[in-house]
C-alpha cells in the first residue's frame, strides 16, 4: 500500500502494514539502493519505511560465497539455532540444531534453522559492499542524524518458517531481502507501556536483548511481508519479531551508528546503576541539563580508565 510517501494504513486497532509499491526509480546505473528522499527525512528513526535494493543476483549472497564467508569469520561472528521456536522466548532458552555451522548452512533448506553471520565486513569484499550501500544512505541521513560511523553488516541464513524472537537492536538499520520472503512485525518503540526505561536500562547494560511480549503490543505495530529487491528500515529499540515465509530466506542488514547513540546508551547505563541503588531516575530525554553533567561525566570517567589501561601495557 505504499504510494509516493508509503503510506501507512490501520488494519485491525491500530496495527498497519506497510506498502511495497515502488516509490522511487533507481536514478543511476551504479546505485544499489532506491530511497524515496521525502519519506526518508519524514520517517527516519521515528517509523519504518521501505525502499528498495538491486542484491537479488548479487554474487556476494550465492549460497557457496556464503559457505566460504562462514569459514573465514571467527566462531563469536556465528550464531545459529533451531529456527521454530516461539516468538518471544528467552535467550538463554533457544535451543541448538545439533548442527556444524557448514551443515546449517548446506542443509538450511531443510534443518529448520535460524542463522546470523556477524560483522561480515571482515571480509574484504563484504566490506566494500557495505561502504557502497551506506554512502547512498549517508546522502539522506546526515542531515536527520549526523555523524554515520561503526557500520557493521549481518547477513540471515533462515530455514522455511523460522522465528526470529521479539528482541530490540542498538543501531540504525536497513534489512534488505535476496531471497525467499519473510514477515516483519514492527512495534513502536515510542509506546512506554511496550518498551519501558526498564527494559531499556537492562539492554544497553548487555541483559540480553530479547524482551517481554505481550498480545496487546500488536495494536501498536506495523506488520510487513518482505520479497527479494524489498528493504525495510528499523528505527533503533523498536522491538520486533520475524517469521520466514515457506521458502529459503536470505536477508542482509546494513547498521551503523551516530555520536547520538553512544550518549543514549550511555545515559540508560547511568540510570541503570541510579536504579540499583534504590534511586528512581526520570526518563531518558526529560532532564537535558542533568543530563549533559552526567554524560559529560561518565565520558571523563572512560575516559581516564582508558588512560589507566594504555599506562599499564
Amino acid at each position: 500500500m505504499r504510494q509516493n510517501t508509503c503510506s501507512v494504513t490501520s488494519t485491525s486497532s491500530s496495527s498497519a502494514i506497510l506498502d511495497r509499491t515502488p516509490s522511487g526509480r533507481l536514478p543511476v546505473e551504479e546505485s544499489l539502493l532506491s530511497i524515496d528522499p521525502t519519506e526518508f527525512s519524514q520517517k527516519f528513526t521515528q517509523e519504518p519505511f521501505l525502499i528498495r535494493h538491486r542484491l537479488n543476483d548479487h554474487p556476494l549472497f550465492q549460497i557457496e560465497r556464503l559457505l566460504k564467508l562462514s569459514q573465514s569469520l571467527p566462531p563469536c561472528c556465528i550464531e545459529y539455532n533451531a529456527g521454530q521456536i516461539p516468538m518471544s522466548i528467552e535467550h538463554e532458552q533457544t535451543p541448538m540444531n545439533g548442527l556444524s555451522a557448514m551443515e546449517t548452512i548446506r542443509r538450511i533448506a531443510e534443518c529448520k534453522s535460524w542463522m546470523v553471520l556477524k560483522y561480515v565486513e571482515r571480509d574484504p569484499e563484504y566490506a566494500a559492499l557495505l561502504q557502497h550501500c551506506l554512502n547512498e544512505v549517508r546522502v539522506h541521513s546526515d542531515a536527520i542524524a549526523p555523524g554515520m560511523c561503526n557500520g557493521q553488516a549481518f547477513i540471515f541464513i533462515t530455514s522455511p518458517g523460522s522465528v526470529t524472537p521479539y528482541h530490540i537492536d542498538p543501531e540504525h538499520n536497513f534489512l534488505l531481502q535476496v531471497r525467499g520472503g519473510k514477515r516483519v512485525h514492527l512495534y513502536d518503540g515510542r509506546v512506554k507501556s511496550l518498551l519501558t526505561e526498564e527494559n531499556l536500562e537492562q539492554f544497553y547494560s548487555d541483559r540480553g536483548r530479547n524482551i517481554p511480549f505481550q498480545p496487546e503490543f500488536d495494536q501498536h505495530s506495523w506488520v510487513n511481508e518482505l520479497q527479494p529487491g524489498d528493504g525495510l528500515h528499523f528505527p533503533v529499540t523498536y522491538p520486533h519479531w520475524v517469521q520466514n515465509l515457506d521458502e529459503v530466506s536470505i536477508s542482509y542488514s546494513i547498521t551503523f551508528r551516530t555520536p547520538d547513540l553512544d550518549r543514549r546508551r550511555a545515559m540508560y547505563q547511568i540510570n541503570d546503576r541510579l536504579r540499583s541503588w534504590g534511586l528512581s531516575p526520570g526518563p531518558v530525554g526529560s532532564q537535558p541539563v542533568r543530563e549533559k553533567i552526567l554524560f559529560n561525566g561518565f565520558r571523563a570517567l572512560r575516559k581516564l580508565k582508558g588512560i589507566g589501561k594504555s599506562g599499564g601495557k
